[in-house]
């Protein structure tokens, strides 16, 4: 049973950095695109960052861009957004996605069928 469990989300002052992890299991990820997505409250879940299988291309919205850096550890099937100069804007639970299919160029496409969901983790940046 394939489990994505999120942490690292809490409240922080406009400014401030935050990072989160998402620990895979129940698969051999190491292929597998995985990446993040965020829902703030009263909006759609939007495209944040992904990642690549195996050789580990990455991919940011546009909004993120020069902020978020997303990283993964294969050995540990572990998945990390880290997130600097946060504003209110990026308010929002983050989600964790994983794909079995290695390419995760399309995720920023709205509705991109991803097959794993993790439960997310809540980022209040307080201005």
């Amino acid at each position: 049973q394939v489990q994505l469990v999120e942490s690292g989300g809490g409240l922080v002052q406009a400014g401030g950095s935050l990072r989160l992890s998402c620990a895979a299991s129940g698969r051999t990820f190491s292929r597998y695109a995985m990446g993040w997505y965020r829902q703030a409250p009263g909006k759609e879940r939007e495209f944040v960052a992904a990642i690549s299988g195996s050789r580990g291309f990455t991919y940011y919205a546009d909004s993120v861009k020069g902020r978020f850096t997303i990283s993964r550890d294969y050995a540990q099937s572990t998945l990390y957004l880290q997130m600097n100069s946060l504003n209110s804007e990026d308010t929002a639970v983050y989600y964790c996605a994983a794909d079995p299919s290695p390419d995760a160029s399309r995720w920023y496409q709205p509705r991109y069928g991803i097959d794993y969901w993790g439960k997310g983790t809540l980022v209040t940046v307080s201005s």
